[in-house]
């Protein structure tokens, strides 16, 4: 059976899936030190709108924060850039 076209491509699917993931994940704990360290504490209800941004989301975050004066750039940023 582990030998069959479709248990490969199966596995193969979920492989890719898991390193997906895996990447979103440290997008999302990198993008959220950044933002601790910017502005300290994130409450719990944008945490969880930005846990599950997409990778390149993340990514495009951690520029725009640069430019950020205060949590509520973060707010209106998400506003503006996602459909969370």
């Amino acid at each position: 059976m582990q030998e069959s076209v479709i248990y490969q491509y199966i596995l193969e699917k979920g492989e890719q899936r898991g390193e997906q993931r895996g990447k979103q994940q440290e997008a999302f704990k990198y993008t959220l030190r950044l933002l601790h360290k910017r502005f300290g504490k994130i409450d719990s209800v944008t945490t969880e709108r930005l846990q599950v941004l997409s990778t390149e989301e993340l990514e495009n975050l951690g520029e725009a924060l640069l430019s950020f004066s205060n949590a509520s750039d973060l707010v209106a940023w998400l506003e503006q850039n996602t459909n969370t």
